[in-house]
């Protein structure tokens, strides 16, 4: 991907993310959030856990986590969309019942160059990150060197289906209902019509499974959902969990 490739992809993210989090439910069916708590769920995050959630686009990864109870000891989002992130502040600016909402930190970044220290972070989420980065070894490689021992990555994303009978139902829905909600809600059709495109052409399940491999993640697994379509995927970093 071209530098003018990446500077197309974050202006479509900034024009559409005043109605994200809306087309995100309806495109779903409200699945979106179960999706999350799976995420959430399959990457071990405990209590007193760091977090970072890499392209957290509107913050919803990280405001299901606080959501479940989980208490964190550091919580970061960071994303290089300034509309998303926008949202993912005015949205901790208008909840002040939960002071974990006020622990955030957002931050404006690339997910291939972090600005972090070395082991820096318990448990490393994103979704829909690597279907829309140029390097996505490199991008797994800077989340496993953030990465503290013992740690684990999450990785939620969409995923090719194996062809089957609901196939035809599936690629209609992609093709033709997503870029006409995506018109309707957000004035904005080519960016989904781009969704359905890279989904397709986007890694499989078990292909993904071996660049984390590759990588040096361990214990590498994935889980589908969604007919197929989607797939959360998790692995951990050697070493002694930092308690």
């Amino acid at each position: 991907m071209t530098k003018e490739n990446s500077n197309n992809i974050k202006d479509m993210f900034n024009k559409i993310s005043p109605r994200y989090v809306l087309m995100n439910k309806l495109m779903t069916f409200g699945q979106d959030r179960y999706w999350r708590r799976e995420l959430i769920r399959l990457s071990g995050l405990k209590d007193d856990n760091s977090l970072l959630d890499v392209a957290t686009g509107t913050g919803d990864v990280i405001f299901e986590a606080i959501q479940n109870g989980i208490k964190l000891n550091k919580i970061t989002g960071l994303d290089f969309s300034t509309g998303m992130l926008d949202v993912a502040r005015s949205a901790t600016r208008n909840n002040t019942a939960d002071p974990n909402l006020k622990e955030i930190n957002w931050i404006e970044g690339d997910a291939l160059k972090l600005p972090f220290e070395n082991t820096s972070f318990n448990v490393v989420t994103s979704a829909y990150l690597m279907r829309n980065v140029s390097d996505i070894d490199a991008a797994f490689t800077e989340q496993y060197r953030v990465l503290k021992p013992g740690g684990r990555v999450a990785c939620l994303d969409t995923t090719p289906q194996a062809k089957s009978i609901m196939s035809p139902f599936i690629n209609f829905y992609l093709i033709k209902i997503i870029p006409f909600l995506g018109s309707l809600i957000s004035g904005n059709k080519s960016a989904y019509t781009y969704l359905p495109k890279t989904t397709k052409a986007f890694k499989t399940a078990e292909e993904l499974q071996n660049i984390m491999i590759k990588t040096g993640f361990k214990n590498v697994s994935w889980k589908k959902y969604m007919f197929g379509t989607i797939a959360i995927h998790w692995g951990d970093k050697e070493g002694p969990t930092d308690e």
